[in-house]
């Protein structure tokens, strides 16, 4: 038993066991040094604290500590939070076109800047721009890593030394600290601020501009709602006026809808076709929200405009991978049919799920659950997902999912919770639920392996 600090044996001669043996072979001997390294550190403080180790625990410690040092960072988990296009745990799941599309464009060279008819040099945003152009009615298209890029982008090739008018109440923060009056700042232009938070309207447009005006803009509120007395200067106003003042206008749609769709929950979304339509010189919109892709930065519009921008130096660091490329192109493929979407992609899958559906599956995974949770008591129960990502920031779908509480609500619930909620993140495949209402929810509305999730849920241990 080692209780002493003296008794803690060297380096080398953990190095020297068998299992550690074994564990050099397959990780090599600099990985398994650093982790008995570590192991003995965390033992000093144990025996500091008056806790004795034995030498068998030593090599289990090590093995757990090779373990968790080679287990990927990225992980897979189960979103259980009700939120659809959850940002922290990855926005949109690609369909299964897309994955075989990424896998066979990593696993061999490709023809991403190669003309294979011409055998010279070619254009990576050739790959998705035919389609682009078909499913939004746009003349060019530019993919950038995201649309945060894609606006930055935008503005440091349009409007450089010059100024951007947009109206005060789009001046929007989303997630992460991106606020657009910093992105309009970094990007080497002049901030103009038109109207008030609430109300803007032409007149306040048709004042501010001058002859340094280079853009007028309009953006997507979001992750907020003005509601009660609000005035705003709609797209083909905004477009006329940028006409009339021979600038561009953008639009700035960040969800990035492509068209309209009978899902009840999209009715308010404005789409990229409509927006195009309307007058828009430029949209950028994201890849990875209600487009359903990979993250991407999405920028359609006029070809002279989409020349200023690829011609940007930088362009380059901004440019999408291969896999991006590839993933997109599949996904942009599935938009070609809108009527099997709800079958294909899996956000509007998860969007449309029937609530009915949905409360089976909560009647199957409670009598499970509850074998694994003594101390909580576990009911079916009505809920509310939302989109996420800034998408229909107010809109709520029904739907169903398991409501998970202490049966001892003497002591402090809060730290019951906290505990339940580790001990879901902690299982093989994390669980990833949400904390209201002196409760754990488990919203099932994106949960599609409900198998795989019962099986998961039987290593569940509480402490």
């Amino acid at each position: 038993m080692i209780n002493e600090p003296h008794k803690i044996p060297a380096v080398s001669n953990l190095l020297s066991l068998a299992d550690t043996s074994i564990l050099i072979e397959q990780h090599g001997l600099k990985l398994v040094t650093i982790c008995a390294q570590k192991v003995l550190s965390d033992v000093r403080k144990r025996i500091g604290e008056g806790i004795s180790v034995d030498n068998d625990a030593l090599s289990e410690m090590i093995q757990d500590e090779v373990s968790r040092f080679t287990q990927p960072s990225l992980r897979r988990v189960f979103n259980l939070t009700g939120v659809i296009l959850h940002t922290n745990l990855g926005r949109a799941q690609l369909p299964e076109s897309a994955l075989k599309a990424i896998i066979n464009v990593a696993k061999d060279p490709t023809n991403l800047e190669f003309d294979l008819h011409t055998g010279k040099r070619g254009d990576r945003h050739e790959h998705t721009q035919e389609l682009l152009c078909y499913l939004t009615g746009a003349e060019a298209s530019i993919i950038v890593n995201n649309n945060a890029a894609a606006v930055l982008l935008t503005l440091n090739s349009l409007a450089k030394r010059k100024e951007v008018l947009i109206s005060r109440g789009e001046l929007v923060e989303i997630g992460g600290s991106y606020r657009m009056p910093d992105i309009i700042v970094n990007a080497g232009c002049k901030l103009l601020e038109v109207g008030t938070t609430n109300c803007t309207n032409e007149a306040d447009f048709q004042r501010a501009l001058g002859p340094k005006t280079a853009i007028l803009m309009k953006v997507h509120p979001s992750n907020f709602e003005v509601r009660g007395f609000t005035r705003s200067v709609s797209n083909s106003s905004m477009a006329r006026i940028a006409k009339s003042a021979n600038v561009p206008f953008v639009t700035d749609l960040g969800s990035g809808l492509l068209t309209s769709s009978d899902n009840n929950c999209l009715q308010d979304e404005m789409t990229v076709v409509e927006v195009l339509r309307a007058g828009a010189d430029l949209a950028t919109f994201s890849g990875d929200k209600l487009l359903g892709g990979p993250q991407a930065g999405i920028i359609v519009g006029r070809t002279d405009l989409i020349k200023k921008l690829k011609r940007n130096p930088m362009m380059r660091a901004l440019r999408p991978d291969k896999m991006t490329i590839a993933a997109l192109e599949a996904v942009l493929k599935l938009h070609t049919n809108p009527k099997q979407l709800r079958k294909n992609l899996p956000t509007m899958r998860f969007m449309s799920r029937d609530f009915s559906e949905l409360k089976s599956a909560a009647a199957r995974i409670a009598p499970e659950l509850r074998r694994h949770c003594n101390e909580f008591c576990v009911t079916e129960s009505f809920t509310q997902s939302q989109v996420g990502s800034g998408a229909l920031p107010t809109q709520k779908i029904d739907s169903f999912g398991l409501k998970i509480t202490p049966i001892d609500t003497k002591n402090k619930s809060s730290k019951k919770l906290t505990s339940l909620a580790y001990a879901f993140r902690n299982l093989p495949i994390p669980v990833v639920g949400r904390i209201s209402a002196d409760a754990m929810w488990l919203d099932l509305r994106c949960l599609e392996d409900e198998p795989g999730f019962v099986k998961n849920i039987k290593s569940l241990q509480i402490k």
